[in-house]
């Protein structure tokens, strides 16, 4: 049978150390204060020597150890979703009473027969079975509480992988979002380009090819770097010049010393798509979109406040989505200003 419980784990392995050696030396307390008393008409141990308590104690230390270790083979530690009862903890209570009254008989054995030191004082015998009763209260509980602190410490595991899985599940779920939004978005500037112009179109296809590429790719990423999502958002701000041409501008002012900085996949893009979705942008009233870092922890989209004539639907998926992003994976938030006419929203760099 495998012996796999904490006792064998670095941490519970001192824990079980510390205690034996405790209770091998406080067992033997009285012995120890009578090695101090020189009168011997009031030693309750005469004719004892350090030697003699000095292996008692060894032997008693040695025992406990050896408690310990049948103790967990009862308690099963090492079993995942093992449950002690009241009849498990009686059991250990009785094979421990019945093993350390062995163990002291053997100890016994050995001073009689091999000449091992002992004490030989009738006080010290008849401490026995006290002190057998002792050890078995101490090393049953102490083992029972290691098994309710390994109880607890599974059940704090098994939420804390729950969480992180739930987490993951929400994240995967707020991200498969986004892809289809972009892609009905892309498909429609498509269409408006197939009517003015086939060369744009197919140019478009061609760019539209290598943003979706890059979806794909980050589909199985939770953070990527900004110089790697600025590639991304060039070739995103391709397909937008395509259809909007001198009506819309951009003001890219990135930091370079910043580019190994991580942001979520497609984070920066959403932010353009979101500005460009509630604008209005037309020969009258171009859009300006700028694109800066801000103190090497921050990435600003702004543009100025133009709201459409007519309004226009939303999926709700943008900027809410973006921030539950950052709060499930990041534990941080966007910050959303509006100064004046400007509309800015910053997202951490991380």
């Amino acid at each position: 049978m495998k012996l796999y419980s904490p006792l064998f784990q670095s941490r519970f392995l001192l824990i079980i150390v510390i205690i034996s050696a405790t209770v091998a030396s406080l067992i033997h307390f009285p012995e120890l204060i009578s090695l101090f008393v020189t009168y011997e008409p009031f030693s309750l141990f005469p004719g004892m020597k350090p030697q003699d308590v000095g292996f008692e104690i060894g032997f008693t230390f040695i025992s406990l150890l050896i408690l310990f270790a049948v103790n967990a083979l009862i308690f099963r530690f090492g079993t995942k979703g093992m449950k002690t009862g009241v009849g498990r903890i009686a059991f250990s209570f009785v094979v421990t009473w019945i093993l350390s009254s062995g163990l002291g008989r053997f100890f016994i054995y050995l001073h009689q027969h091999f000449d091992i030191p002992a004490i030989d004082a009738l006080a010290h015998h008849y401490l026995h079975p006290l002190r057998d009763f002792i050890i078995t209260c101490i090393v049953t509980g102490s083992c029972y509480i290691i098994y309710l602190v390994r109880r607890q410490q599974s059940y704090q595991l098994e939420n804390e992988q729950l969480r992180a899985e739930n987490l993951q599940n929400q994240y995967e779920a707020l991200k498969n979002q986004l892809n289809p939004h972009m892609l009905f978005n892309s498909l429609n500037t498509l269409r408006s380009l197939v009517r003015e112009s086939q060369d744009k179109a197919q140019e478009y296809i061609q760019e539209l090819s290598r943003v979706l590429r890059y979806t794909l790719q980050g589909n199985d990423t939770q953070k990527v770097p900004l110089s790697g999502e600025m590639e991304f958002v060039n070739a995103y701000i391709f397909l937008q010049l395509m259809r909007y041409e001198d009506n819309l501008r951009f003001e890219i002012r990135v930091d370079e010393q910043l580019r190994d900085k991580q942001v979520p996949p497609m984070a920066v893009q959403l932010l353009i798509e979101n500005a460009i979705k509630h604008n209005e942008i037309s020969n009258r009233r171009p859009l300006v979109i700028t694109i800066r870092t801000e103190g090497g922890e921050w990435l600003s989209v702004c543009n100025r406040i133009q709201p459409k004539m007519t309004g226009e639907s939303t999926t709700g998926i943008g900027l809410a989505n973006l921030n539950k992003r950052y709060e499930l994976l990041f534990q941080q938030q966007i910050v959303v200003e509006k100064t004046g006419d400007v509309f800015c929203v910053k997202i951490p760099l991380l």
